[in-house]
């Protein structure tokens, strides 16, 4: 392997080696399933499926696990102010994301776990911990006793002393730096029986109980938002370490950490609670879905994504000059194969998934590839627009990918009709340029432009196509 990640836990960027050589184990954080997705969630998922894609393209079998957090604080509160089912209000918006992820062809998980359907794992790892003199029992919660871990702050280089959980402190809690694992049954809520009495999980440790069952107790890489880091990702990972002394399905857990940065607007972390949130379906009513991914995954996935309506736009058509380049190429050759990635490509990505520099590539060869149409070299034009094909299918935005392409009859027709009627007046402008009779042929082309047309004139004559987005 060549790939170099950045790994949050070493603070450096290191040579990725499989656990197990020819595959490659993937947990990510998936969503809280609270509210609609917006561009702030689901650029996590994009970047993370350019990670898989990758590792699959160089050979290895990736066994990619996200998870759905349907039991939590804010899911409890905002059902009950909407007298809502906590369960159906998850379950709605658990499809809510999978829609988003799929109109921005991501990948579908090996397996997506639900954190309700794990408690039997998470009891096991509590008691393992209480066990192991990690963890203690008072009055039906559980805590995590953070003194008891010499290695707690690691991988978010927290001090222990100026850390905060950010949660409540419960009359039994010991230190206000422990953090929960069990919470207490209250009344309206969802509970469980346990050996410390009924009531229901805390976050951190649903991550670590579903890891470990699906991953075993080490596997390759830990995903998620930079805003995981801490508390998140840093308790899941003393909490399962901690277990681990002696208890197989917890061991090393996470050998690598990878953490993408946040959407911004105005320099803020969008977030439902700043009210700065841009919904998936508000956003894709601007832009197709093809174009909102190649946005959200255009900048290097560690870095501050600043969102602008201008930046959309611009994303979009350099999206669309790609796309204008492959499907040109294809009606005029009639077929583009997906070729072979070029090798300033693959430099770029096994780079830490340098993904700007891989996009700087994919846009030279199309830029070579329009020179070669323009020449009437057809034979070129195709070779590279197979080489852009497979580059921009790394990425999840090959055009003629099925997932892309329109498979509606009506539309279909639709356009066959649109060739006999804008071939009548191409006919009509070619026939206006032999007789030099500028004005008409002007004419023409103006109102084909205005109509979403362009003409391109070739050596065979002028050929069609619509804008791009059109």
């Amino acid at each position: 392997m060549t790939l170099r990640l950045y790994d949050t836990e070493s603070r450096a960027v290191r040579d990725f080696e499989p656990l197990v050589p020819g595959q490659a184990s993937v947990y990510l954080c998936g969503a809280t399933v609270q509210g609609e997705p917006h561009i702030g969630h689901v650029r996590s998922g994009v970047a993370f499926d350019v990670l898989r894609r990758w590792l699959s393209t160089k050979g290895l079998d990736v066994l990619f696990v996200r998870n759905v957090t349907d039991i939590e604080d804010k899911i409890l509160r905002k059902a009950a102010e909407a007298g809502r089912p906590w369960w159906e209000w998850a379950a709605t918006y658990e499809r809510a994301f999978n829609r988003a992820y799929d109109a921005l062809g991501v990948l579908p998980p090996s397996v997506e776990p639900r954190a309700t359907g794990h408690i039997t794992q998470m009891v096991e790892l509590i008691q393992r911990l209480i066990d192991a003199g990690h963890a203690y029992a008072a009055d039906g919660d559980v805590y995590f006793d953070v003194l008891s871990y010499p290695e707690y702050g690691a991988l978010s280089g927290h001090r222990i002393e100026d850390v905060h959980q950010g949660e409540s402190a419960g009359l039994g809690k010991r230190d206000p730096r422990d953090f929960t694992l069990w919470k207490a049954e209250k009344p309206g809520e969802p509970s469980w029986p346990t050996p410390w009495g009924r009531g229901r999980p805390g976050w951190h440790l649903e991550c670590s109980a579903m890891a470990g069952f699906y991953l075993g107790g080490t596997f390759d890489i830990h995903c998620g938002g930079m805003d995981l880091v801490f508390p998140h990702h840093e308790n899941e990972m003393a909490q399962s370490r901690a277990a681990g002394d002696g208890f197989a399905r917890y061991r090393r857990f996470a050998r690598h950490y990878v953490h993408t940065g946040w959407v911004t607007m105005g320099g803020e972390k969008m977030s439902k609670s700043l009210g700065n949130v841009l919904s998936i379906p508000n956003v894709l009513a601007r832009v197709r879905p093809q174009e909102l991914r190649y946005y959200l995954g255009s900048a290097h996935y560690r870095s501050m994504l600043e969102y602008s309506d201008d930046a959309l736009a611009e994303a979009a058509a350099a999206y669309r000059g790609l796309e204008s380049f492959v499907l040109k190429t294809r009606d005029r050759a009639g077929e583009v194969p997906v070729g072979e990635w070029t090798e300033g490509f693959a430099e770029a990505l096994d780079d830490d998934l340098g993904v700007p520099k891989a996009l700087a590539e994919i846009h030279r060869k199309r830029s070579e590839g329009n020179k070669a149409l323009d020449n009437g070299d057809l034979d070129t034009a195709v070779q590279i627009a197979a080489q852009v094909r497979s580059m921009l299918g790394i990425l999840g935005v090959d055009p003629l990918d099925e997932h892309w392409c329109s498979t509606d009859d009506s539309g279909s027709a639709a356009l066959a009709a649109l060739d006999v009627l804008v071939g009548a007046d191409l006919e009509r402008r070619t026939t206006a340029r032999a007789e030099k009779n500028w004005a008409v042929a002007d004419e023409v082309r103006d109102r084909l432009a205005a109509a979403g047309v362009e003409v391109t004139d070739t050596p065979n004559g002028p050929e069609w196509s619509l804008k791009a987005g059109q």
